[in-house]
């Protein structure tokens, strides 16, 4: 990188630029969303696609969490590559996506629930409260994605994050053990590159061998 001259100044952003980003980057990962909600109120049946748009939003929830996480090992695998680089710079408006359809999927839950005694007898099923503690770990992350927080919460800020690993194995277990373990393999499918790649990371930052100086 290079300095510029005192004489000179930096180019102002583009009008086009400044609209695309990140602003477009939020319209993108706002379209799942956006469709699915119209799709619900468009239709003639809307309990039923509230019904049917449950499980969607659940598993884009889990994509944004996948290619968010997937963004580290994947500068360490792909050493120069741009689209690592891109995620790393955007991941946590990936994690924030990743939190907004959680919390679409949370929604359209408790709506296709309609009151609070079917939720409680949910509570103590295996596929129910791993997905509930994976959304209130969600919580605080989302809400501590701002710059300020990171500035003002220092080293505890990378602690909190690092929960985000947790709420991966949570929403993993949920997904996978939906109707009677029935969803291991969608499951899997997606979840099962980010596991390679965080075996990589491991490997990579603490079993490979080291180069011993003469």
């Amino acid at each position: 990188m290079t300095l510029q001259s005192p004489i000179e100044t930096a180019p102002a952003p583009s009008l086009l630029k400044s609209l695309l980003y990140p602003y477009g980057l939020w319209a993108l990962f706002a379209a799942p969303g956006v469709a699915m909600t119209v799709a619900i109120f468009s239709s003639d049946t809307p309990a039923a696609m509230i019904h049917e748009m449950i499980h969607p939003s659940g598993e884009f929830s889990a994509r944004f969490l996948i290619v968010a996480m997937m963004a580290t090992p994947l500068a360490m695998l792909l050493r120069g590559w741009r689209g690592p680089q891109w995620m790393k710079r955007n991941r946590r408006y990936l994690g924030v996506a990743a939190f907004g359809y959680a919390l679409l999927h949370t929604v359209l839950y408790l709506i296709d629930k309609a009151a609070l005694d079917p939720v409680l007898s949910d509570l103590p099923k295996f596929y129910i409260w791993t997905g509930w503690v994976a959304f209130l770990i969600f919580v605080p992350l989302a809400i501590t994605s701002h710059d300020w927080f990171v500035r003002r919460m220092g080293t505890w800020w990378k602690w909190l994050q690092r929960w985000t690993y947790a709420a991966a194995v949570l929403t993993l277990a949920h997904w996978a053990a939906l109707n009677d373990w029935g969803g291991v393999a969608p499951a899997l499918v997606h979840f099962g590159p980010l596991i390679a790649l965080e075996a990589y990371r491991v490997w990579y930052s603490y079993l490979r061998p080291r180069a011993t100086a003469a």
